[in-house]
């Protein structure tokens, strides 16, 4: 079981690794390109809006053809729409191949998780989902370093990113694990989250907004003014560094106490980041620090909203609260750079940072005012899980229950 659950875990760290590759160097692709401010914005959201149908989709897919062939099928599409990019290089071409990515990789992150959730033992899931969030924090950063070694203007880029997915592809379609069948997921009303978790809601959205805008247009501000690569491949390298670092610290705190208070916390914390970042002078030893603070509290916002909705909402709820959260979450993912491009293009990378903190301002104010007309959970009913800033875990089992519904401590 350990061997089959690795190379499923080792398949996926590869789709980071590309995954993480790919949002930053299609940013400064697209510098090289000027297809104009727009345009460039509608390219990088629309990852975010396959993304977003593909989550509403693919399980159904799954369902339908089982776990191994719908890899199969979303891992081709990746790699076909990637390879057709440097072939037709336009704007319309791309947002549509961005698009069939997005869909492609949300596909493959679900049937990983799902695959995981049925695999690994009740006493051993946390620990697998642990080792799994370590291995893609850790392929998202070493995405960044490919940045520096690689030619932007060049084919070598979809290259390795093609050649990354269908490995990937060749370890699960040749893995001898048994595939998992799906189990009938308990239904959730539209407006019944807004309901119980509105500050889940908003937190979804604002930090799908600020980290697609951060990744898709920091490193083309910094190319297109003169910031070497080797350079941007670092300051993304310890962006995603620090959001690793500060999961568990933050995950123990909001364990403890009133999650609104923490998200209200990371919220201010960013906004204060971003703002130190625009009176910085351009030094890397004065910037490199906040964008590790900043990259940390950027990554621990949307698990702490998971975890707080999941906290207001009844144990069966669990996979269709995760699954509504990453439809939020990818709305705000979809705005983000296609706001920050317009913000970006008047106001440079100051109106940008500006922006982003006005963003986490608001979910300040909303998480605060919640505290004060509506107490908290009684017990938190589900711990923080580490979640990645680009792709949140859909597919989750709900915890076990006594007969009498109070839920039953699961060993990690």
């Amino acid at each position: 079981m350990l061997v089959q659950i690795g190379t499923l875990i080792a398949a996926t760290s590869l789709v980071q690794l590309a995954n993480g590759f790919f949002n930053t160097f299609l940013s400064l692709r697209l510098t090289l390109e000027d297809f104009g401010s727009t345009l460039n914005g509608i390219v990088l959201s629309a990852y975010f809006i396959g993304f977003t149908i593909g989550a509403v989709g693919s399980g159904q897919v799954i369902q339908r053809i089982g776990h191994i062939r719908a890899y199969a099928a979303f891992a081709g599409m990746v790699v076909v729409a990637t390879g057709v990019m440097p072939l037709l290089v336009s704007p319309w071409a791309w947002i549509a191949c961005r698009a069939a990515i997005g869909m492609g990789c949300v596909g493959l992150f679900i049937t990983t998780e799902s695959w995981l959730n049925a695999k690994a033992q009740t006493d051993q899931r946390g620990r697998v989902f642990s080792i799994y969030m370590v291995g893609t924090f850790l392929a998202l950063a070493l995405g960044q370093l490919l940045i520096g070694k690689l030619a932007i203007h060049s084919m070598t880029p979809f290259n390795i990113i093609a050649v990354l997915f269908a490995l990937a592809l060749v370890m699960v379609s040749t893995t001898r694990a048994e595939a998992p069948g799906i189990a009938p997921e308990a239904t959730l009303r539209y407006g019944e989250l807004t309901r119980q978790a509105p500050v889940a809601v908003v937190g979804c959205v604002i930090s799908g907004m600020i980290s697609s805008a951060f990744y898709a247009l920091v490193p083309a501000w910094m190319l297109s003014n003169g910031v070497p690569q080797q350079t941007i491949a670092l300051f993304m390298l310890v962006a995603v560094l620090g959001g690793l670092a500060l999961q568990v610290p933050v995950g123990r705190l909001s364990d403890r106490g009133d999650r609104r208070l923490v998200l209200a916390g990371l919220a201010l914390g960013f906004a204060a980041a971003a703002l130190l970042l625009v009176m910085l002078p351009p030094k890397l030893t004065a910037v490199l620090p906040v964008a590790a603070v900043l990259g940390g509290f950027m990554s621990t916002l949307y698990p702490v909203c998971v975890a707080h909705a999941l906290d207001r909402m009844p144990a069966d709820r669990v996979v269709a609260v995760s699954g509504r959260l990453i439809l939020v979450s990818g709305f705000g993912s979809a705005l983000g750079p296609m706001l920050g491009a317009a913000v970006m293009s008047r106001f440079d990378i100051g109106g940008l940072l500006y922006f982003m903190a006005a963003a986490t301002i608001l979910l300040a104010a909303v998480s605060g005012l919640r505290v004060l007309v509506k107490a908290p959970p009684v017990r938190v009913e589900r711990p923080f899980e580490i979640i990645d800033p680009l792709t949140a875990p859909i597919s989750q089992e709900p915890e076990a229950t006594d007969p009498d519904g109070t839920p039953r401590a699961v060993p990690a």
